[in-house]
């Protein structure tokens, strides 16, 4: 029993430092957010000092001990377990104590011992609070610190603290009868004349960038401008890697034709491995840099304005907007950002919220994307350093965001739930970007995307090796250098079979296969084509682009005219091409009948919507 930690729960406010203090306090890394409702699940640390051990539990931020969603019940139940807490440490933003002092004054009331860390402190001396501290924890009777957790100040003598011995606050918040909310605030506005004062009162430059950044027009302009220059970067910063690792597995493959016997094991190794995991590695350089200025939008602060200029035009459209996190988050993937909608806390506009998020263009089908834009449009300037390219990729967001809108209306009268919902938004101060986090943030979600579509990519590109490569009438390989040989494999028979019910939109069957592959996973589409199509020792996204762009059909026109490219990004915006994400849907909900309904409609959106496109450029 002596070598048990001890166990303390870190709680506070939304926004007020907690997981970066957690960070501090233990050591380990973990994402950091200054949008409310992405933390879900409670982290867990060791603090250590000598033999001395304590367990350090970052729980959910909430703003009362009335939990009214997902995370705030989550952040509430470890009070409730046995044995209890040892020790709650509070953190609480020292700039507005009022309002981060109401949670504080609920838990004091259960009788376990607490510290309370006021952190922020460089903020709330700009703006001229002066806090008596040994004032604070003669009133509370508990220890108090001042901090500063993104700088580490005072975070060693608040961790020395830790192993001390600690004592339940003994001031009264509330009568001893009555713990009604206004008894709280009016006991919190009393200690508060006791230990503070303000001294002058300056305003911080947020207000100043907010006027702009928040403005009914301007927010959205800002906005819009802001992610123009993030997909240009894209394109722009991401061509030299991306050249690098085309010429990497250029030389792999040449290398492995020379050293590896001739056989089948040789052509799988090859065409089949090398050549597909390299159709989706060359695209991780794009999706750093995407993920790069996501999190940087976040860590700054400006992602919270951005949830708030989008919240009223979102409450007309049935969302809550709290909605707007986990629509934001599908921008990189479904997966967690349907996860988030957990701390929604009406069913309707969770349900809502879930529904739609797919059809938020994720990283996934950025892969896709670029491979399509570059084959059809052409790189040349607009305004300024703007490419028509990043214009184009711009505008399949905007779809997307669009599409989803649409049906969050629909879906709103369709979906009857009668309770009315609400939402608490809450600005963060900006502040300048935690690199180390940024960059450890950038680099997980990135070795996530190799790790977790490899896996995928890695069976499926065996298994189109082999149907591209072999025929039901015989056991030799084809060669698959001509297109009359794939269709005498077992691949083009299967792609043969599904053509008629896609030619309308513009796909033959080689499309098809990629179209069926892809619902493992939409970025599975590029190793889909670098497998049918690999036909030379090197391969890479400039070979693979240009003999897609030379293939020509029966007739003699292209496979891949400005029709068919437009009508496959179409179909790759709007379709549900994932399996994870329904099977998510099925866990959030808990029921198959909303990914059904989900995997139904948006098959029969990108279906009819394909159809439009292909119509009218044809």
């Amino acid at each position: 029993m002596e070598n048990k930690p001890s166990k303390i729960v870190l709680v506070g406010n939304p926004n007020c430092g907690k997981s970066s203090l957690f960070n501090n306090l233990t050591k380990l890394k973990q994402k950091i957010t200054n949008v409310p409702g992405t933390t879900i699940e409670n982290k867990v640390g060791t603090v250590s000092k000598g033999k001395q051990k304590i367990e350090l539990i970052d729980t959910p931020g909430t703003y009362s001990f009335n939990p009214k969603s997902l995370d705030e019940k989550e952040a509430i139940r470890i009070f409730f377990e046995d044995p209890p807490p040892n020790t709650i440490l509070y953190i609480a933003d020292a700039s507005n104590l009022k309002r981060n002092l109401f949670y504080f004054s609920q838990l004091a009331q259960h009788g376990i011992p607490m510290i309370l860390a006021l952190n922020m402190i460089d903020i709330a001396d700009f703006k001229g609070f002066e806090i008596d501290v040994e004032r604070l924890e003669k009133e509370l009777g508990i220890r108090v610190f001042k901090i500063n957790a993104r700088t580490g100040e005072g975070v060693n003598t608040l961790k020395k603290a830790l192993f001390e011995d600690q004592f339940v606050p003994h001031y009264p918040f509330g009568s001893e009868n009555d713990h009604t909310h206004e008894s709280h605030y009016d006991s919190i506005g009393k200690l508060l004349n006791k230990t503070t004062k303000i001294k002058t009162k300056r305003e911080l430059i947020t207000s100043k960038i907010d006027a702009f950044a928040t403005h009914p027009i301007l927010g959205y302009l800002i906005f819009l401008l802001v992610l123009l220059f993030i997909f240009q970067s894209v394109f722009t910063l991401a061509s030299y890697p991306m050249d690098w690792i085309e010429n990497g597995f250029g030389m792999l493959s040449e290398y492995l034709a020379n050293v590896l016997p001739d056989g089948w094991v040789k052509k799988l190794i090859i065409h089949g491995l090398v050549a597909g995991i390299a159709g989706v590695v060359v695209f991780v350089p794009q999706i750093a840099i995407l993920f790069f200025f996501m999190s940087l939008l976040e860590d700054t602060g400006y992602m919270a304005r951005v949830s708030f200029i989008m919240d009223k035009m979102l409450r007309g459209l049935g969302l809550s907007g709290k909605s707007v996190v986990p629509l934001l988050s599908g921008a990189a993937s479904a997966i967690p950002a349907i996860m988030s909608t957990r701390n929604i806390e009406n069913w309707k506009d969770r349900l809502i919220t879930i529904m739609v998020t797919p059809l938020m263009s994720c990283s996934a089908r950025l892969p896709v994307y670029t491979l399509l834009i570059s084959m059809a449009i052409p790189n040349t300037p607009v305004i300024g350093f703007i490419s028509l390219q990043a214009l184009i990729m711009l505008s399949m967001y905007v779809l997307g965001t669009v599409a989803a809108l649409v049906a969050a209306v629909i879906f709103k009268w369709f979906i009857k739930y009668n309770i009315p919902s609400y939402f608490i938004m809450e600005l963060p101060v900006y502040h300048s970007p935690r690199w180390g986090n940024i960059w450890v943030n950038c680099w997980q979600k990135s070795r996530s995307f190799v790790t977790e579509a490899g896996k995928i990519i890695l069976i499926i590109s065996v298994v189109l090796w082999f149907l591209a490569s072999y025929g039901p009438k015989t056991d030799q390989s084809l060669s698959i250098q001509e297109s009359s040989s794939l269709e005498q494999s077992y691949a083009g028979h299967f792609g043969k079979a599904i053509e008629p019910s896609i030619a309308p939109i513009g796909f033959d069957w080689k499309i098809g296969i990629a179209l069926i592959t892809s619902f493992a996973a939409r970025e599975v589409f590029v190793g889909t084509m670098s497998t049918i199509y690999s036909v030379g020792d090197e391969e890479d996204f400039d070979q693979l682009r240009e003999k897609m762009k030379k293939d020509r059909n029966q007739n003699g026109e292209p496979v891949y005219s400005l029709a068919v490219i437009l009508s496959l990004m179409v179909f790759y915006a709007f379709a549900m091409q994932c399996m994870s994400t329904l099977a998510v849907v099925y866990k959030e909900t808990r029921s198959w009948k909303w990914p059904t309904i989900q995997f139904v409609y948006m098959t029969v959106l990108a279906y009819f919507g394909s159809w439009v496109i292909f119509s009218v450029f044809s």
